[in-house]
């Protein structure tokens, strides 16, 4: 669906030309991790996926979700190494972007099925 786009290709290079974004410790904030952040982000944009399209079928709510646990795979396999950080402001701010920017991949692509 998404997940073997040229547009998600884009957004995988995106994210690791600002890696540096997750270089720097900084000030962290809260106790979740940035693997805690993640799933929490990806999980709330597929329910909202979900609630703004009740009429998906099954098969297709499943494809999501299984594009879902490969994005957060991509993402674990390329911050491997500050996955269990604690992020700083910064990083969460990039994190809720990055992740915004997959939804609207996920939405434009549902609006192409239609």
């Amino acid at each position: 669906m998404v997940v073997d786009t040229e547009g998600y290709d884009s957004l995988i290079e995106y994210l690791t030309e600002n890696l540096g974004v997750f270089e720097s410790q900084g000030e962290p904030i809260g106790t979740e991790s940035i693997d805690d952040i993640v799933h929490d982000l990806v999980a709330t944009d597929i329910m909202a996926i979900c609630e703004q399209n009740p009429d998906l079928s099954s098969q297709v709510r499943f494809l999501i979700l299984r594009e879902a646990d490969k994005i957060v795979e991509d993402l674990n396999m390329i911050l491997e190494g500050v996955w269990s950080h604690q992020p700083s402001a910064e990083q969460v701010m990039f994190l809720e972007d990055y992740i915004g920017l997959i939804k609207n991949l996920f939405d434009s692509e549902l609006v192409a099925l239609r």
